[in-house]
């Protein structure tokens, strides 16, 4: 860290504590050439992540977009609002994780819908049913099948 008074390079931390909500980290920092005191702050650089849309156009990923969706898919639906606001953190954290600087917006969709299975089917089917665009009434169809195939397999494996 460069001494703002000297222009030295090297400086030794005196005191380092967590600050706004332990976001950021606040070092008091000492030169060890001039010898005055300074402070510093360290925030954690987060990469933005962009999102590639169906035709092809990209947009920041935007949490509440995804919590709007999902707010919509609940509507009516005994789910509390802090439910779906983890869910939507987990993605965003699984996204991050992942490295990939850009996303393409149908494995959000996915994620989302992975969620939503374990969340309330309802939900789960009725986000499906935009998300995926349902042409006709056999496309849908399948979607049921496909859930209630998942559940027996999961009540065999609970059993």
């Amino acid at each position: 860290m460069r001494c703002p008074f000297c222009g030295y390079t090297e400086s030794k931390v005196i005191d380092s504590r967590p600050i706004d909500e332990s976001e950021r980290i606040r070092r008091r920092r000492e030169c060890l050439k001039c010898e005055r005191r300074f402070t510093t702050y360290e925030v954690v650089e987060s990469t933005p992540l962009v999102v590639i849309k169906r035709d092809q156009s990209r947009e920041p990923f935007d949490g509440n977009k995804l919590l709007a969706g999902m707010l919509r898919a609940c509507e009516k639906r005994p789910v509390p609002l802090s439910v779906l606001e983890e869910a939507v953190r987990q993605i965003e954290m699984s996204l991050q994780n992942s490295l990939d600087k850009e996303v393409a917006s149908s494995r959000i969709g996915e994620l989302a819908m992975e969620h939503l299975r374990t969340i309330d089917e309802v939900a789960y089917i009725r986000f499906a049913s935009v998300y995926r665009q349902f042409q006709d009434i056999e496309s849908f169809a399948q979607a049921l099948r496909t859930l209630q195939s998942r559940q027996r397999e999961q009540a065999e494996v609970n059993a």
